[in-house]
C-alpha cells in the first residue's frame, strides 16, 4: 500500500483527522503529509480544511471514490488488462469505472473514452494520448453524469467491443441492480451501442439489492471484483456463463 492510500484508508475510517495527526501515524514530516493531502484533492478524493483532512461529501462520487480506494484500484487495475492500446471503449459512471479509465489514459497510447460521465472527462484530461468523447444530456449534480433520451439520441452513432458500468446491487432472481431509475436507463442505451457488458464492483454490492432492475445475468459477459465476494454467489455468477476475475 502507498502511502497516499494510506491516508485514504485512514481519513475514511475517521472521516476527520488533523494533519499533525497522519503526520505521527505514517511517521514522516508534516511538509511531507501536506504535499500527499494537495495531491489527492487535486485528484478530489479529500478535501483540506484549517489543519485537517476529511471526506467529500457523502452524496458526491469523490467520496464514494475514497471508500476502499485501494481495493477498487486493485479491480481497475485487473480490469485494465483487457484494454488494449489503440482501442475505443465506454465507460459509465462510477468510482472504480473513473479509476479504470485513469489507469488506460495514462497508462495506454491512442485510447478512445466514450463516456457519459462529466467527472472521468474531467478526472483524466490532464492525460495526453487519450481522447474523450463525452455524451450530453441531463446533468445529475451528485454523480456528475448525463443521463437521459439525449443520451440515447447520440449513443446510436457509436459501436464498441467493451462497455465498462459499475452496479448498486444484486439479486439472484432480478438480477444486477441500481438505485436511480434514470440512470439505469441511460446505462441500458450505452449497452446497446456495445458488443460486451463488463461490471467492475468491489464485492460489499453483492451483499446489497438495488431499487431498480438494471441488467438480467445473460447480459453481462464479465465481472471484476474482489476475492471477498461469497462463494456461492461466486458459483452462481459463473453457472450463469459469466466470467469472474477476483483480485
Amino acid at each position: 500500500m502507498s502511502r497516499e492510500e494510506e491516508i485514504l484508508a485512514i481519513v475514511s475510517k475517521k472521516k476527520k483527522i488533523e494533519v499533525n495527526e497522519l503526520s505521527e501515524l505514517l511517521n514522516v514530516s508534516k511538509v511531507t503529509i501536506r504535499k500527499d493531502l494537495d495531491k489527492l484533492e487535486a485528484r478530489g478524493l479529500l478535501h483540506r480544511q484549517h489543519g485537517y483532512a476529511l471526506l467529500n461529501n457523502l452524496d458526491d462520487i469523490n467520496y464514494r471514490l475514497a471508500q476502499n480506494y485501494e481495493l477498487k484500484h486493485k479491480i481497475a487495475l485487473e480490469a485494465s488488462q483487457i484494454v488494449n492500446d489503440g482501442e475505443t471503449i465506454m465507460i459509465e459512471s462510477g468510482s472504480t469505472c473513473a479509476l479504470l479509465a485513469e489507469e488506460l489514459a495514462f497508462n495506454r497510447r491512442d485510447i478512445t473514452i466514450i463516456t457519459n460521465s462529466c467527472f472521468i472527462a474531467s478526472y483524466v484530461r490532464k492525460a495526453e494520448s487519450v481522447k474523450v468523447i463525452l455524451i450530453g444530456g441531463e446533468y445529475q449534480k451528485e454523480s456528475q453524469v448525463n443521463v437521459g433520451p439525449l443520451v440515447k439520441q447520440v449513443v446510436n452513432e457509436f459501436y464498441v467491443d467493451k462497455l465498462f458500468i459499475g452496479i448498486d446491487g444484486f439479486d439472484r432472481r432480478r438480477g444486477f441492480t441500481g438505485s436511480d431509475i434514470t440512470r439505469c436507463d441511460t446505462t441500458r442505451m450505452l449497452a446497446t451501442a456495445a458488443n460486451q457488458t463488463i461490471i467492475l464492483t468491489d464485492s460489499s454490492k453483492f451483499s446489497q439489492n438495488g431499487v431498480v432492475s438494471e441488467f438480467a445475468f445473460n447480459e453481462i459477459s464479465q465481472v471484476f471484483t474482489d476475492k471477498r465476494i461469497d462463494s456461492t454467489i461466486l458459483d452462481f455468477l459463473k453457472k450463469e456463463a459469466i466470467d469472474v476475475f477476483t483480485v
